[in-house]
Protein backbone atom coordinates (compact mmCIF):
# COMPACT_ATOMS: atom_id res chain seq x y z
CA UNK A 1 0.00 0.00 0.00
CA UNK A 2 1.52 3.34 -1.01
CA UNK A 3 1.86 6.25 1.37
CA UNK A 4 -0.69 8.24 -0.61
CA UNK A 5 -3.45 5.65 -0.41
CA UNK A 6 -3.99 5.68 3.39
CA UNK A 7 -4.12 9.49 3.31
CA UNK A 8 -6.79 9.41 0.60
CA UNK A 9 -8.83 6.86 2.54
CA UNK A 10 -8.78 8.90 5.72
CA UNK A 11 -9.62 12.05 3.78
CA UNK A 12 -12.71 10.25 2.44
CA UNK A 13 -13.55 9.19 6.01
CA UNK A 14 -13.40 12.80 7.23
CA UNK A 15 -15.59 13.93 4.31
CA UNK A 16 -18.06 11.18 5.11
CA UNK A 17 -18.20 12.23 8.78
CA UNK A 18 -18.98 15.80 7.72
CA UNK A 19 -21.79 14.56 5.48
CA UNK A 20 -23.13 12.24 8.17
CA UNK A 21 -23.43 14.85 10.92
CA UNK A 22 -23.77 18.02 8.87
CA UNK A 23 -27.44 17.66 7.93
CA UNK A 24 -29.02 16.84 11.30
CA UNK A 25 -30.41 20.33 11.94
CA UNK A 26 -31.91 20.99 8.51
CA UNK A 27 -35.18 19.07 8.64
CA UNK A 28 -38.15 19.77 10.90
CA UNK A 29 -39.20 17.03 13.30
CA UNK A 30 -41.64 14.59 11.70
CA UNK A 31 -44.61 13.13 13.53
CA UNK A 32 -45.08 10.83 15.27
CA UNK A 33 -41.68 9.34 16.18
CA UNK A 34 -39.43 12.39 16.08
CA UNK A 35 -41.91 14.49 18.01
CA UNK A 36 -42.27 11.77 20.62
CA UNK A 37 -38.56 11.10 21.05
CA UNK A 38 -37.87 14.81 21.30
CA UNK A 39 -40.66 15.57 23.75
CA UNK A 40 -40.04 12.83 26.33
CA UNK A 41 -36.43 13.97 26.96
CA UNK A 42 -37.56 17.62 26.96
CA UNK A 43 -39.98 16.83 29.77
CA UNK A 44 -37.25 14.99 31.67
CA UNK A 45 -35.11 18.11 31.61
CA UNK A 46 -38.05 20.42 32.39
CA UNK A 47 -39.35 18.38 35.36
CA UNK A 48 -36.09 16.89 36.63
CA UNK A 49 -37.73 13.44 36.68
CA UNK A 50 -35.43 11.11 34.73
CA UNK A 51 -36.98 7.95 36.21
CA UNK A 52 -40.55 7.87 34.85
CA UNK A 53 -40.81 8.67 31.12
CA UNK A 54 -43.71 10.96 30.30
CA UNK A 55 -45.17 12.06 26.99
CA UNK A 56 -47.27 15.23 27.17
CA UNK A 57 -47.10 14.90 30.94
CA UNK A 58 -48.62 11.40 30.92
CA UNK A 59 -46.80 8.18 31.87
CA UNK A 60 -45.31 6.49 28.83
CA UNK A 61 -43.84 3.03 29.42
CA UNK A 62 -43.63 1.68 25.87
CA UNK A 63 -39.81 1.80 25.83
CA UNK A 64 -36.91 1.92 28.31
CA UNK A 65 -35.10 5.22 28.89
CA UNK A 66 -31.56 5.00 27.47
CA UNK A 67 -32.20 7.13 24.37
CA UNK A 68 -34.34 9.51 26.39
CA UNK A 69 -31.45 9.96 28.82
CA UNK A 70 -28.92 10.50 26.03
CA UNK A 71 -31.14 13.07 24.30
CA UNK A 72 -31.94 14.82 27.57
CA UNK A 73 -28.21 15.03 28.27
CA UNK A 74 -27.70 16.59 24.82
CA UNK A 75 -30.48 19.10 25.59
CA UNK A 76 -28.86 19.97 28.90
CA UNK A 77 -25.45 20.48 27.28
CA UNK A 78 -26.35 22.09 23.95
CA UNK A 79 -30.02 23.14 24.05
CA UNK A 80 -33.16 21.84 22.37
CA UNK A 81 -32.58 21.73 18.62
CA UNK A 82 -33.38 19.42 15.74
CA UNK A 83 -29.81 18.16 15.76
CA UNK A 84 -29.81 17.40 19.49
CA UNK A 85 -33.03 15.39 19.03
CA UNK A 86 -31.26 13.34 16.36
CA UNK A 87 -27.72 13.23 17.74
CA UNK A 88 -28.05 9.90 19.58
CA UNK A 89 -29.14 7.80 16.57
CA UNK A 90 -26.64 9.69 14.40
CA UNK A 91 -23.78 9.17 16.85
CA UNK A 92 -24.51 5.50 17.53
CA UNK A 93 -25.01 4.91 13.80
CA UNK A 94 -21.66 6.48 12.99
CA UNK A 95 -19.89 4.52 15.74
CA UNK A 96 -21.61 1.40 14.40
CA UNK A 97 -19.99 2.01 11.02
CA UNK A 98 -16.57 2.46 12.62
CA UNK A 99 -16.84 -0.66 14.79
CA UNK A 100 -18.23 -2.80 11.96
CA UNK A 101 -15.37 -1.69 9.73
CA UNK A 102 -12.77 -2.39 12.44
CA UNK A 103 -14.14 -5.88 13.13
CA UNK A 104 -14.36 -6.72 9.42
CA UNK A 105 -10.77 -5.53 8.97
CA UNK A 106 -9.62 -7.67 11.89
CA UNK A 107 -11.44 -10.76 10.66
CA UNK A 108 -11.18 -10.47 6.88
CA UNK A 109 -8.46 -7.94 6.11
CA UNK A 110 -8.03 -4.16 6.07
CA UNK A 111 -9.58 -3.67 2.64
CA UNK A 112 -12.66 -5.69 3.67
CA UNK A 113 -13.06 -3.30 6.61
CA UNK A 114 -13.15 -0.27 4.32
CA UNK A 115 -15.67 -2.03 2.08
CA UNK A 116 -17.84 -2.85 5.11
CA UNK A 117 -17.81 0.85 6.08
CA UNK A 118 -18.79 1.77 2.51
CA UNK A 119 -21.65 -0.74 2.55
CA UNK A 120 -23.07 0.35 5.87
CA UNK A 121 -22.56 4.07 5.28
CA UNK A 122 -24.20 3.84 1.86
CA UNK A 123 -27.18 1.56 2.54
CA UNK A 124 -30.44 3.44 2.19
CA UNK A 125 -32.19 2.10 5.30
CA UNK A 126 -29.15 2.53 7.54
CA UNK A 127 -28.57 6.11 6.38
CA UNK A 128 -32.24 7.02 6.73
CA UNK A 129 -32.58 5.66 10.28
CA UNK A 130 -29.24 7.16 11.28
CA UNK A 131 -30.74 10.59 10.58
CA UNK A 132 -34.16 10.03 12.13
CA UNK A 133 -35.01 10.24 15.82
CA UNK A 134 -36.12 6.64 16.41
CA UNK A 135 -34.83 3.96 18.78
CA UNK A 136 -33.97 1.38 16.13
CA UNK A 137 -30.55 2.72 15.18
CA UNK A 138 -29.06 2.66 18.67
CA UNK A 139 -30.71 -0.70 19.38
CA UNK A 140 -29.25 -2.13 16.17
CA UNK A 141 -25.77 -0.82 16.88
CA UNK A 142 -25.75 -2.23 20.43
CA UNK A 143 -27.04 -5.60 19.25
CA UNK A 144 -24.71 -5.87 16.26
CA UNK A 145 -21.75 -4.69 18.32
CA UNK A 146 -22.54 -7.32 20.95
CA UNK A 147 -22.56 -9.96 18.20
CA UNK A 148 -19.25 -8.66 16.86
CA UNK A 149 -17.79 -8.68 20.39
CA UNK A 150 -18.88 -12.30 20.78
CA UNK A 151 -17.21 -13.21 17.48
CA UNK A 152 -13.98 -11.53 18.58
CA UNK A 153 -14.13 -13.36 21.89
CA UNK A 154 -14.60 -16.78 20.31
CA UNK A 155 -12.40 -16.44 17.23
CA UNK A 156 -9.47 -18.75 16.80
CA UNK A 157 -6.32 -17.26 18.23
CA UNK A 158 -8.02 -15.20 20.93
CA UNK A 159 -6.20 -15.45 24.24
CA UNK A 160 -8.16 -16.36 27.41
CA UNK A 161 -7.92 -12.73 28.52
CA UNK A 162 -9.22 -11.48 25.17
CA UNK A 163 -12.06 -13.97 25.30
CA UNK A 164 -13.06 -12.82 28.77
CA UNK A 165 -12.82 -9.10 27.99
CA UNK A 166 -14.73 -9.33 24.72
CA UNK A 167 -17.42 -11.47 26.35
CA UNK A 168 -17.77 -8.84 29.07
CA UNK A 169 -18.09 -6.21 26.35
CA UNK A 170 -20.82 -8.30 24.71
CA UNK A 171 -22.80 -8.56 27.95
CA UNK A 172 -22.47 -4.81 28.55
CA UNK A 173 -23.66 -4.03 25.04
CA UNK A 174 -26.63 -6.37 25.44
CA UNK A 175 -27.55 -4.52 28.63
CA UNK A 176 -27.52 -1.24 26.70
CA UNK A 177 -29.72 -2.85 24.04
CA UNK A 178 -32.21 -3.92 26.72
CA UNK A 179 -32.18 -0.39 28.16
CA UNK A 180 -32.94 0.88 24.67
CA UNK A 181 -35.85 -1.33 23.62
CA UNK A 182 -36.42 -4.17 26.03
CA UNK A 183 -36.03 -7.94 26.04
CA UNK A 184 -35.45 -8.23 22.31
CA UNK A 185 -31.90 -7.18 23.17
CA UNK A 186 -31.42 -10.50 24.97
CA UNK A 187 -33.66 -12.92 23.07
CA UNK A 188 -32.18 -12.56 19.58
CA UNK A 189 -28.48 -12.99 20.47
CA UNK A 190 -29.35 -15.92 22.74
CA UNK A 191 -31.31 -17.64 19.98
CA UNK A 192 -28.44 -17.11 17.55
CA UNK A 193 -25.95 -18.66 19.98
CA UNK A 194 -28.12 -21.74 20.49
CA UNK A 195 -28.65 -22.14 16.74
CA UNK A 196 -24.92 -21.87 16.06
CA UNK A 197 -23.99 -24.44 18.71
CA UNK A 198 -26.53 -26.90 17.29
CA UNK A 199 -25.47 -26.28 13.68
CA UNK A 200 -21.74 -26.58 14.38
CA UNK A 201 -22.05 -29.08 17.25
CA UNK A 202 -19.63 -26.86 19.11
CA UNK A 203 -20.72 -27.62 22.67
CA UNK A 204 -17.35 -26.53 23.98
CA UNK A 205 -18.40 -22.97 23.24
CA UNK A 206 -20.57 -23.04 26.35
CA UNK A 207 -17.45 -23.16 28.51
CA UNK A 208 -16.15 -19.91 27.04
CA UNK A 209 -19.18 -17.70 27.70
CA UNK A 210 -18.09 -16.38 31.13
CA UNK A 211 -21.73 -16.72 31.99
CA UNK A 212 -21.63 -15.94 35.72
CA UNK A 213 -19.49 -12.81 35.58
CA UNK A 214 -21.09 -11.73 32.30
CA UNK A 215 -24.65 -11.95 33.61
CA UNK A 216 -23.59 -10.15 36.78
CA UNK A 217 -22.29 -7.29 34.63
CA UNK A 218 -25.43 -7.39 32.48
CA UNK A 219 -27.78 -7.07 35.45
CA UNK A 220 -25.60 -4.47 37.11
CA UNK A 221 -26.12 -2.23 34.07
CA UNK A 222 -29.66 -3.15 33.00
CA UNK A 223 -31.56 -3.96 36.19
CA UNK A 224 -31.45 -0.81 38.39
CA UNK A 225 -33.79 1.29 36.27
CA UNK A 226 -36.31 -1.54 35.83
CA UNK A 227 -36.39 -2.11 39.59
CA UNK A 228 -36.64 1.59 40.42
CA UNK A 229 -39.36 2.39 37.88
CA UNK A 230 -41.38 -0.68 38.95
CA UNK A 231 -41.25 0.41 42.58
CA UNK A 232 -42.34 3.93 41.67
CA UNK A 233 -45.01 2.82 39.19
CA UNK A 234 -46.88 -0.43 40.06
CA UNK A 235 -48.50 -0.56 36.60
CA UNK A 236 -45.15 -0.68 34.81
CA UNK A 237 -44.26 -4.36 35.10
CA UNK A 238 -47.42 -5.84 33.56
CA UNK A 239 -47.64 -3.25 30.81
CA UNK A 240 -44.00 -3.32 29.76
CA UNK A 241 -43.21 -7.02 29.98
CA UNK A 242 -46.59 -8.57 29.13
CA UNK A 243 -48.31 -6.06 26.87
CA UNK A 244 -45.28 -4.57 25.11
CA UNK A 245 -43.39 -7.84 24.63
CA UNK A 246 -45.44 -11.02 24.61
CA UNK A 247 -48.70 -9.53 23.30
CA UNK A 248 -46.81 -7.46 20.71
CA UNK A 249 -45.09 -10.56 19.33
CA UNK A 250 -47.92 -13.10 19.63
CA UNK A 251 -51.02 -11.02 18.85
CA UNK A 252 -52.24 -8.24 16.56
CA UNK A 253 -53.00 -5.90 19.46
CA UNK A 254 -50.73 -3.20 18.00
CA UNK A 255 -52.36 -3.45 14.54
CA UNK A 256 -49.01 -3.87 12.81
CA UNK A 257 -49.68 -7.19 11.17
CA UNK A 258 -48.10 -7.83 7.78
CA UNK A 259 -47.50 -10.99 5.73
CA UNK A 260 -44.47 -13.24 6.24
CA UNK A 261 -42.69 -11.82 3.20
CA UNK A 262 -43.02 -8.23 4.46
CA UNK A 263 -39.31 -7.74 5.12
CA UNK A 264 -38.11 -9.19 1.79
CA UNK A 265 -38.68 -6.02 -0.28
CA UNK A 266 -37.58 -3.88 2.67
CA UNK A 267 -34.25 -5.68 2.79
CA UNK A 268 -33.75 -5.54 -0.97
CA UNK A 269 -34.54 -1.83 -1.17
CA UNK A 270 -33.03 -0.89 2.18
CA UNK A 271 -29.66 -2.40 1.26
CA UNK A 272 -29.44 -0.43 -2.00
CA UNK A 273 -27.01 0.02 -3.71
CA UNK A 274 -25.57 -3.26 -2.39
CA UNK A 275 -28.51 -5.56 -3.01
CA UNK A 276 -26.83 -7.78 -5.60
CA UNK A 277 -23.74 -8.16 -3.44
CA UNK A 278 -25.99 -9.55 -0.69
CA UNK A 279 -26.54 -12.85 -2.50
CA UNK A 280 -22.88 -13.55 -3.14
CA UNK A 281 -22.00 -12.62 0.43
CA UNK A 282 -24.62 -14.94 1.94
CA UNK A 283 -23.55 -17.82 -0.27
CA UNK A 284 -19.92 -17.23 0.67
CA UNK A 285 -20.75 -17.00 4.39
CA UNK A 286 -22.49 -20.40 4.40
CA UNK A 287 -19.28 -22.19 3.40
CA UNK A 288 -17.33 -23.83 6.18
CA UNK A 289 -13.73 -22.69 6.53
CA UNK A 290 -11.92 -25.97 7.22
CA UNK A 291 -8.95 -24.33 8.92
CA UNK A 292 -11.07 -22.65 11.61
CA UNK A 293 -12.72 -24.07 14.71
CA UNK A 294 -14.99 -21.05 15.21
CA UNK A 295 -16.72 -19.93 12.01
CA UNK A 296 -17.16 -16.11 12.12
CA UNK A 297 -19.00 -15.82 8.82
CA UNK A 298 -21.39 -18.62 9.67
CA UNK A 299 -22.18 -17.01 13.02
CA UNK A 300 -22.86 -13.65 11.38
CA UNK A 301 -25.00 -15.41 8.78
CA UNK A 302 -27.03 -17.12 11.51
CA UNK A 303 -27.50 -13.77 13.25
CA UNK A 304 -29.01 -12.34 10.07
CA UNK A 305 -31.27 -15.36 9.58
CA UNK A 306 -32.49 -15.36 13.20
CA UNK A 307 -33.33 -11.64 13.25
CA UNK A 308 -35.01 -11.75 9.84
CA UNK A 309 -36.96 -14.90 10.75
CA UNK A 310 -37.96 -13.69 14.22
CA UNK A 311 -39.56 -10.51 12.97
CA UNK A 312 -41.04 -12.19 9.91
CA UNK A 313 -43.13 -14.52 12.10
CA UNK A 314 -43.99 -11.77 14.58
CA UNK A 315 -47.51 -10.35 14.52
CA UNK A 316 -46.06 -6.85 14.84
CA UNK A 317 -43.92 -5.58 11.95
CA UNK A 318 -42.39 -2.21 11.18
CA UNK A 319 -39.79 -1.28 8.57
CA UNK A 320 -36.86 -0.60 10.97
CA UNK A 321 -37.08 -3.94 12.77
CA UNK A 322 -34.53 -5.69 10.52
CA UNK A 323 -31.88 -2.98 10.85
CA UNK A 324 -29.80 -5.04 13.37
CA UNK A 325 -28.68 -7.35 10.54
CA UNK A 326 -27.16 -4.56 8.46
CA UNK A 327 -23.76 -4.31 10.24
CA UNK A 328 -23.28 -8.07 9.94
CA UNK A 329 -24.31 -7.99 6.28
CA UNK A 330 -21.83 -5.16 5.70
CA UNK A 331 -19.00 -7.25 7.16
CA UNK A 332 -20.00 -10.28 5.08
CA UNK A 333 -20.22 -8.18 1.91
CA UNK A 334 -16.82 -6.70 2.73
CA UNK A 335 -15.32 -10.19 2.92
CA UNK A 336 -17.02 -11.28 -0.31
CA UNK A 337 -16.21 -8.11 -2.26
CA UNK A 338 -12.47 -8.58 -1.95
CA UNK A 339 -12.75 -12.14 -3.30
CA UNK A 340 -15.40 -11.74 -6.01
CA UNK A 341 -14.52 -11.82 -9.68
CA UNK A 342 -14.02 -8.44 -11.40
CA UNK A 343 -16.82 -9.26 -13.85
CA UNK A 344 -19.33 -9.66 -11.00
CA UNK A 345 -18.21 -6.43 -9.36
CA UNK A 346 -18.55 -4.51 -12.64
CA UNK A 347 -22.19 -5.44 -13.07
CA UNK A 348 -22.96 -5.09 -9.36
CA UNK A 349 -21.75 -1.48 -9.67
CA UNK A 350 -23.35 -0.64 -13.03
CA UNK A 351 -26.83 -1.89 -12.07
CA UNK A 352 -27.54 1.27 -10.10
CA UNK A 353 -27.07 3.64 -13.03
CA UNK A 354 -30.44 2.70 -14.59
CA UNK A 355 -32.00 2.67 -11.12
CA UNK A 356 -30.77 6.23 -10.57
CA UNK A 357 -32.09 7.30 -13.96
CA UNK A 358 -35.41 5.63 -13.16
CA UNK A 359 -35.62 7.78 -10.02
CA UNK A 360 -34.93 10.87 -12.14
CA UNK A 361 -37.68 9.86 -14.57
CA UNK A 362 -40.22 9.02 -11.88
CA UNK A 363 -39.57 12.04 -9.65
CA UNK A 364 -41.90 14.48 -11.47
CA UNK A 365 -44.77 12.04 -11.03
CA UNK A 366 -44.58 12.39 -7.23
CA UNK A 367 -47.16 15.14 -7.58
CA UNK A 368 -49.89 12.51 -8.01
CA UNK A 369 -49.68 11.95 -4.24
CA UNK A 370 -50.85 15.51 -3.58
CA UNK A 371 -54.19 16.02 -1.86
CA UNK A 372 -55.97 18.58 0.32
CA UNK A 373 -53.85 17.89 3.38
CA UNK A 374 -50.57 17.54 1.49
CA UNK A 375 -50.88 19.84 -1.54
CA UNK A 376 -49.25 19.23 -4.90
CA UNK A 377 -46.95 22.23 -4.37
CA UNK A 378 -45.18 20.41 -1.54
CA UNK A 379 -44.35 17.47 -3.78
CA UNK A 380 -43.29 19.81 -6.58
CA UNK A 381 -40.72 21.30 -4.20
CA UNK A 382 -39.46 17.78 -3.40
CA UNK A 383 -39.00 16.79 -7.05
CA UNK A 384 -35.65 18.59 -7.67
CA UNK A 385 -34.16 16.88 -4.64
CA UNK A 386 -35.17 13.47 -5.92
CA UNK A 387 -33.79 14.25 -9.37
CA UNK A 388 -30.47 15.22 -7.75
CA UNK A 389 -30.53 11.99 -5.71
CA UNK A 390 -31.11 9.87 -8.81
CA UNK A 391 -28.38 11.63 -10.78
CA UNK A 392 -25.95 11.22 -7.90
CA UNK A 393 -26.66 7.51 -7.66
CA UNK A 394 -26.31 7.04 -11.42
CA UNK A 395 -23.01 8.97 -11.53
CA UNK A 396 -21.58 6.98 -8.61
CA UNK A 397 -22.65 3.74 -10.29
CA UNK A 398 -20.86 4.62 -13.52
CA UNK A 399 -17.73 5.67 -11.62
CA UNK A 400 -17.77 2.46 -9.54
CA UNK A 401 -18.17 0.42 -12.74
CA UNK A 402 -15.21 2.21 -14.33
CA UNK A 403 -13.05 1.56 -11.26
CA UNK A 404 -14.11 -2.09 -11.06
CA UNK A 405 -13.17 -2.62 -14.70
CA UNK A 406 -9.67 -1.49 -13.75
CA UNK A 407 -9.74 -3.92 -10.79
CA UNK A 408 -9.63 -1.09 -8.29
CA UNK A 409 -12.22 -2.89 -6.23
CA UNK A 410 -11.76 -0.91 -3.00
CA UNK A 411 -12.08 2.42 -4.80
CA UNK A 412 -15.16 1.08 -6.60
CA UNK A 413 -16.76 0.14 -3.27
CA UNK A 414 -16.05 3.56 -1.77
CA UNK A 415 -17.49 5.32 -4.82
CA UNK A 416 -20.65 3.23 -4.66
CA UNK A 417 -20.98 3.77 -0.90
CA UNK A 418 -20.61 7.53 -1.18
CA UNK A 419 -23.10 7.56 -4.04
CA UNK A 420 -25.65 5.64 -2.01
CA UNK A 421 -25.13 7.91 0.96
CA UNK A 422 -25.46 11.06 -1.16
CA UNK A 423 -28.63 9.82 -2.84
CA UNK A 424 -30.29 8.89 0.42
CA UNK A 425 -29.26 12.09 2.22
CA UNK A 426 -30.49 14.32 -0.61
CA UNK A 427 -33.80 12.45 -0.82
CA UNK A 428 -34.30 12.78 2.94
CA UNK A 429 -33.42 16.49 2.94
CA UNK A 430 -35.94 17.06 0.17
CA UNK A 431 -38.61 15.50 2.35
CA UNK A 432 -38.58 18.72 4.37
CA UNK A 433 -40.67 20.16 1.53
CA UNK A 434 -43.70 18.36 2.97
CA UNK A 435 -42.90 19.39 6.56
CA UNK A 436 -45.87 21.80 6.80
CA UNK A 437 -48.07 18.69 6.64
CA UNK A 438 -45.93 16.38 8.77
CA UNK A 439 -44.71 18.78 11.46
CA UNK A 440 -46.00 21.75 13.45
CA UNK A 441 -42.79 23.81 13.25
CA UNK A 442 -44.13 26.29 10.67
CA UNK A 443 -47.48 26.83 12.34
CA UNK A 444 -45.95 27.01 15.83
CA UNK A 445 -43.90 30.03 14.74
CA UNK A 446 -47.14 31.82 13.83
CA UNK A 447 -49.02 31.12 17.05
CA UNK A 448 -46.18 31.50 19.54
CA UNK A 449 -46.52 35.33 19.86
CA UNK A 450 -50.09 34.93 21.15
CA UNK A 451 -49.37 32.05 23.53
CA UNK A 452 -48.62 33.28 27.05
CA UNK A 453 -47.38 31.11 29.95
CA UNK A 454 -50.69 31.43 31.84
CA UNK A 455 -52.77 30.11 28.92
CA UNK A 456 -54.06 26.56 28.78
CA UNK A 457 -53.46 25.04 25.36
CA UNK A 458 -56.17 22.58 24.31
CA UNK A 459 -55.61 19.86 21.70
CA UNK A 460 -59.20 19.17 20.71
CA UNK A 461 -60.17 16.02 18.82
CA UNK A 462 -56.60 15.52 17.64
CA UNK A 463 -53.02 15.32 18.87
CA UNK A 464 -49.84 16.06 16.95
CA UNK A 465 -46.71 14.53 18.47
CA UNK A 466 -44.56 17.51 17.48
CA UNK A 467 -46.66 20.30 19.00
CA UNK A 468 -45.53 19.98 22.67
CA UNK A 469 -41.87 20.02 21.64
CA UNK A 470 -42.23 23.16 19.53
CA UNK A 471 -44.41 24.95 22.09
CA UNK A 472 -42.09 23.85 24.93
CA UNK A 473 -45.09 22.83 27.05
CA UNK A 474 -47.60 20.04 27.48
CA UNK A 475 -51.13 20.40 26.10
CA UNK A 476 -54.57 19.51 27.46
CA UNK A 477 -55.88 16.66 25.31
CA UNK A 478 -59.62 16.61 24.60
CA UNK A 479 -61.58 13.51 23.49
CA UNK A 480 -58.75 12.11 21.31
CA UNK A 481 -56.34 9.80 23.23
CA UNK A 482 -53.91 9.06 20.38
CA UNK A 483 -51.30 6.52 21.65
CA UNK A 484 -51.65 7.67 25.26
CA UNK A 485 -54.64 5.44 25.98
CA UNK A 486 -52.91 3.39 28.68
CA UNK A 487 -51.25 6.37 30.34
CA UNK A 488 -54.61 8.13 30.46
CA UNK A 489 -56.12 5.06 32.17
CA UNK A 490 -53.45 5.41 34.86
CA UNK A 491 -53.81 9.20 35.13
CA UNK A 492 -57.38 10.00 33.98
CA UNK A 493 -57.33 13.43 35.64
CA UNK A 494 -54.96 14.62 32.93
CA UNK A 495 -57.45 14.00 30.10
CA UNK A 496 -60.70 15.70 29.07
CA UNK A 497 -62.89 12.97 27.53
CA UNK A 498 -65.72 15.01 25.92
CA UNK A 499 -66.24 18.12 23.85
CA UNK A 500 -68.87 19.23 26.37
CA UNK A 501 -66.26 19.39 29.13
CA UNK A 502 -64.00 21.39 26.84
CA UNK A 503 -66.76 23.91 26.11
CA UNK A 504 -67.36 24.39 29.82
CA UNK A 505 -63.65 24.83 30.55
CA UNK A 506 -63.18 27.16 27.58
CA UNK A 507 -66.03 29.42 28.64
CA UNK A 508 -64.69 29.57 32.19
CA UNK A 509 -61.07 30.34 31.25
CA UNK A 510 -59.97 34.00 31.13
CA UNK A 511 -57.48 33.15 28.36
CA UNK A 512 -56.93 30.00 26.33
CA UNK A 513 -55.67 28.66 23.01
CA UNK A 514 -56.80 25.55 21.14
CA UNK A 515 -55.85 23.40 18.15
CA UNK A 516 -58.52 21.37 16.36
CA UNK A 517 -59.39 19.80 12.97
CA UNK A 518 -61.33 22.08 10.58
CA UNK A 519 -64.55 20.07 10.94
CA UNK A 520 -64.46 20.37 14.73
CA UNK A 521 -63.80 24.10 14.38
CA UNK A 522 -66.90 24.48 12.20
CA UNK A 523 -68.93 22.58 14.78
CA UNK A 524 -67.95 25.08 17.47
CA UNK A 525 -68.60 28.01 15.12
CA UNK A 526 -72.19 26.85 14.72
CA UNK A 527 -72.44 26.69 18.54
CA UNK A 528 -71.23 30.31 18.79
CA UNK A 529 -68.33 29.33 21.03
CA UNK A 530 -66.31 32.50 21.67
CA UNK A 531 -63.05 32.05 19.74
CA UNK A 532 -60.88 33.90 17.27
CA UNK A 533 -58.97 32.10 14.55
CA UNK A 534 -55.28 33.04 14.53
CA UNK A 535 -53.77 30.48 12.14
CA UNK A 536 -54.54 27.37 10.13
CA UNK A 537 -52.90 24.92 7.79
CA UNK A 538 -54.14 21.95 5.79
CA UNK A 539 -54.85 19.88 8.90
CA UNK A 540 -55.41 22.22 11.84
CA UNK A 541 -57.11 25.40 12.97
CA UNK A 542 -55.70 27.43 15.88
CA UNK A 543 -57.93 29.70 17.92
CA UNK A 544 -57.73 31.85 21.03
CA UNK A 545 -60.44 33.00 23.38
CA UNK A 546 -61.16 36.65 22.56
Amino acid sequence: MTGRRPFALWLVAVLFAALWFGTLEYRKLVKPDEGRYGEIPREMVATGDWLTPRLNGIKYFEKPPLQYWATAAAFSAFGEHHWTVRIWPALTGFLGILFSAWVAALLFGTAAGWVAASVLGGSFLYVMLGHTAVLDMSLSVFLASAVFAFVLAQRDGATPRQTRNWMWAAYALLALAVLTKGLVGLVLPGATLVAYIIWQRDWGLLKKLHLASGLALFFLIAAPWFVAVSLANPEFFNFFFIHEHFQRFLTKVHRRYAPMWYFVPILLVGLMPWTLALFGALRNAAKREAALRFQPQRFLLLWCVMVFGFFSVSSSKLVPYILPIFPALAALIGAWWMQASPAVLKWQALLWAPVGLAIVTAAPFMVVFGDEQMPVAMFEAWVPWMIAAGLGLAAASVLAHWLARRERRLAAAIALGLGGHFACQVGILGMDSIAPATSTWHISQKIRPELTPDMTFYSVGMYDQTIPFYLKRTVQMVEHTDELKYGIEWEPQKFMPTFAEFVTAWNAAPKAMAMMPPDVYQRFVTQNLPMREIARDTRRVFVVKP
